[in-house]
């Protein structure tokens, strides 16, 4: 199963650059790096990200994260999909810059 990360340029660039990070600011924070399923992005983003600009989805293989992935109840009782470890760029599958419209930054057609 393909799962999500939305990292703001400079993470993403920070991660290219170290190889791994503990995550953004709120991962940090929290002890784990939260990610989205397709379902959930839209709302991640609406809720998380709404006035941001340069945004980055990164796809992971949810699978291939093994024991280090925990499947925990958020938003309304949703299981979402959070690393316990930092995330590795061997992790990442694919990274794309999101489109912003008028109502913020855009999940790719067809992934929700």
């Amino acid at each position: 199963m393909r799962i999500y990360k939305v990292f703001r340029a400079r993470e993403w660039a920070e991660l290219e650059q170290d190889g791994s990070t503990p995550g953004a600011p709120v991962d940090r924070q929290d002890g784990y790096v939260h990610f989205s399923t397709a379902r959930q992005l839209d709302e991640t983003l609406r809720k998380h990200f709404s006035n941001e600009t340069e945004l980055f989805l990164l796809t992971v293989d949810a699978e291939a994260l093994g024991n280090d992935i925990r499947w925990e109840p958020s938003r309304g009782g949703d299981l979402f999909p959070h690393l316990y470890r930092e995330l590795r760029l061997s992790d990442i599958l694919s990274a794309e810059e999101l489109a912003t419209g008028p109502d913020g930054p855009q999940a790719p057609i067809g992934l929700t």
